[in-house]
């Protein structure tokens, strides 16, 4: 097992061995079994390039051999941050040909967060784009190369300036060769956390989890190789990636077409020009396209079943997703960390849009606890807890918090309040973890809080969640200013300054003369969500310039 990463309980990989959970499957050899399976079928589709199987897995073994001529070994880690392009599915099967574990990013993450994961994977490698909706990647990768010890080599996706030390990843090329196959029970990629720390932490999937993860997905949802994917949300969710996702489809055969968001109109051209028939959003995703849908030139006959989750669907959104986009809904939870439960096609309809179905894997164990670790009898809500074959067993060099997020018999605490019915679907009522989640963007209050208070006219702040129709929650910052109170605008350009991904900064700022404080002396956040602290009048009386929407 990789330093710095807490190995599964003996007796319990034992079991999920014994049970065919793990099958000692990596991922690099699956994808030339699915490519001998499937040869010349459309594997990936992105604008006009147009991959079969068998070109895809060629090109990941001549990346395989060429980052290894760059001196990539396994065990080494990679940064990749990219937006959804064919380059993101071959790097990382690249890099799992060669056991190198990447860490999948973002690609609106910026300096804070690029220099943080470099920092404590100890990326040898970073994989980026040179530019993406404006942004200059290419400029933040050199400044974090150089305050970086570990990071030797940049690979860029697009063009380099001459002079510059950065490898266009074009240039990453080198007759195959073979190499050892990857150890199915090592990590296979780092996904981050969303949770309530500062700066995301590190999630290992291992080849064997990941294997089962999409094994069962695939099976739950019934997909088959004539099924095509739109990957709509970015390749680095876990949604995205293989909840069946992108990985998922290749193993059924499919064909995975990739846009470059989730905009109404690029997705339903889409999904009318390549016959898609499944996809995955967030519940601000389908507001919009339900919205687009009464107007739409496109035809969405082909689109049989749409995946939404990722932040809290209301009843009253669930209803109107089905008829209003032709197809069928099915309700989604899942963690980076793990467990995924989803809703059935054969579920009763008030199944699908009031609950988060039933998890994927006879050998997920959920249980529904107090505050003190006692379980919980059907419809109480509790802590969701959690443990199974494709879930952690520990954070990567988290060995503190690692102490608080597991139980002592290795149930992983998810931080989400939820229900089990009596029929066996579960039901999530909300978050005990201090975080809001805007638009399906989990952000730590803690975080913006300590940048905001930098701010020189800034003299106290606590940062909330405040409900939005379109985003479930936007982030609104109540300010105590010192001297004249800042304007929204000035605070969102300082903390862009600093290193801060767009989606981090405040939608609004109150300006109120006190935070309100618990018997405890702590911030009183749920009276400031609530309204029950009054705001100068100033503060609200024009549009908020620049609020997102």
């Amino acid at each position: 097992m990789l330093d710095g990463c807490i190995p599964p309980d003996v007796h319990r990989a034992a079991a999920y061995r014994e049970k065919g959970y793990w099958r000692g499957e990596n991922l690099s050899a699956l994808l030339r079994t699915w490519a001998g399976r499937h040869d010349c079928a459309t594997a990936l589709v992105d604008g006009e390039r147009r991959l079969t199987y068998r070109a895809l897995d060629a090109w990941v073994d001549r990346l395989a051999a060429g980052f290894h001529r760059h001196g990539l070994e396994a065990g080494d880690r990679v940064v990749v941050q990219l937006p959804n392009v064919a380059e993101f599915p071959a790097v990382a099967f690249a890099l799992f040909r060669i056991g190198v574990v990447p860490v999948f990013t973002l690609a609106s993450h910026r300096v804070n967060e690029i220099r943080h994961l470099c920092e404590l994977s100890g990326a040898r490698a970073y994989v980026l784009p040179d530019r993406h909706h404006g942004f200059d990647h290419l400029e933040l990768a050199l400044r974090v190369k150089g305050e970086v010890a570990s990071l030797e080599h940049l690979f860029v996706v697009g063009d380099v300036p001459e002079g510059v030390e950065a490898i266009p990843l074009r240039e990453v090329d080198a007759e195959p060769r073979p190499f050892p196959e990857p150890d199915p029970s090592e990590v296979a990629f780092f996904l981050l956390s969303g949770g309530t720390t500062a700066l995301p932490k590190l999630i290992p999937r291992t080849h064997d989890g990941y294997a089962h993860q999409t094994r069962t997905a695939v099976s739950f949802c019934g997909i088959t190789h004539e099924d095509v994917y739109l990957a709509a949300l970015p390749m680095g969710f876990n949604f995205t990636w293989g909840s069946p996702g992108v990985v998922g489809t290749f193993r059924a055969g499919g064909t995975v077409v990739l846009a470059e968001g989730p905009t109404a109109d690029d997705c339903f051209r889409l999904i009318q020009e390549e016959g898609v028939t499944f996809t995955s959003i967030v519940p601000t995703v389908a507001q919009l396209w339900l919205e687009t849908a009464e107007w739409s030139p496109y035809r969405l006959t082909t689109l049989r079943s749409v995946q939404v989750g990722g932040a809290p669907l209301t009843a009253e959104l669930a209803s109107r997703i089905g008829p209003g986009l032709g197809c069928r809904l099915q309700q989604v939870f899942g963690t980076s960390e793990g467990l995924l439960s989803l809703t059935h096609d054969d579920d009763p309809l008030e199944v699908v849009e009031r609950t988060q179905g039933r998890p994927i894997s006879p050998g997920d164990e959920i249980r529904i606890v107090d505050e003190d670790g006692a379980a919980l009898p059907a419809d109480a809500t509790g802590e969701l807890i959690t443990r199974g074959p494709y879930t952690l067993h520990g954070y990567y060099r988290a060995e503190e918090y690692n102490r608080v997020a597991f139980t002592e018999d290795g149930f992983f605490r998810t931080g989400d309040l939820a229900r089990i019915t009596p029929e066996g679907h579960l039901v999530i009522e909300g978050r005990i973890k201090d975080v809001i989640v805007r638009g399906g963007d989990k952000i730590s209050p803690g975080e913006l809080e300590s940048h905001l208070l930098t701010h020189p006219a800034v003299a106290r702040v606590a940062v909330v969640g405040v409900p939005d129709e379109y985003h479930g929650e936007r982030v609104c910052a109540f300010v105590v200013p010192d001297g004249e109170p800042p304007a929204l605008n000035d605070l969102r350009q300082a903390l862009q300054a600093r290193g801060l991904a767009d989606y981090k900064l405040p939608d609004r700022v109150e300006i109120i003369d006190a935070l309100p404080l618990t018997g405890l002396g702590k911030v009183d956040k749920k009276r400031l969500a609530a309204g029950g602290v009054t705001p100068r009048p100033a503060a609200s009386a024009q549009p908020l310039q620049g609020e997102r929407r």
